[in-house]
């Protein structure tokens, strides 16, 4: 399964933001990598803008470019506002919404959970990371994983409850995906200009 291996402080610092997870280097080094990153920045052109935040928003969700190309393609061709529409798709990948119900502390920690077939779909075991959900499906942690210390321990210090589109049972260790959020309810739209993502592919 291809996904990004490179060094996540780098892009971090790269974009300014905490785009794959805090970092206290980050906080120690608050300017772009390289050689020049302290030097004066340059006024980015409007393509350079655009760019950054296609790649932010890939970097975020762990998505590489051939995955969110077709993501956006499938999200343009979706009745409504492509952008909106891309967040949604974005957001009903398998590893994000383990994430999101808090059975992982990291978008990768779900991906890893969700390729070791430690969930299950409506029963299922899922092992595709990309993997789409639909309103009324059922996430759950397979019965055998339950003990797993990542998980566990993710658990312990996380809750569902922040995002109304799902529902989480603690007993069962089980969230239902029941719709898709509305661009207002993803706090990713804080970090990412989607409609940045939707101009350059209009190109």
């Amino acid at each position: 399964m291809a996904r990004y291996t490179g060094p996540k402080v780098k892009i971090s610092r790269r974009f300014g933001e905490p785009v794959l997870g805090t970092g206290k280097a980050l906080q120690r080094k608050n300017y772009p990598p390289g050689q020049h990153g302290k030097g004066k920045r340059r006024k980015q052109s409007e393509y350079a803008i655009q760019l950054a935040e296609k790649q932010k928003a890939k970097y975020t969700y762990g998505v590489l470019e051939r995955q969110f190309a077709k993501l956006f393609n499938k999200a343009l061709h979706k009745e409504g506002i492509t952008g909106e529409n891309l967040l949604k798709y974005l957001e009903a990948r398998l590893d994000n919404t383990v994430y999101r119900l808090g059975i992982a502390p990291t978008r990768r920690g779900a991906r890893q959970l969700v390729g070791h077939k430690h969930i299950l779909v409506n029963g299922e075991i899922v092992n595709i990371p990309s993997y789409s959900l639909k309103p009324g499906d059922v996430v759950s942690v397979r019965e055998k994983s339950k003990s797993l210390e990542i998980v566990t321990n993710s658990l312990a210090g996380h809750s569902a409850r922040n995002f109304n589109w799902l529902e989480w049972d603690t007993t069962q260790m089980a969230g239902k995906f029941v719709s898709y959020p509305s661009l207002e309810q993803i706090v990713e739209l804080e970090k990412i200009q989607v409609q940045r993502i939707v101009e350059l592919y209009s190109k």
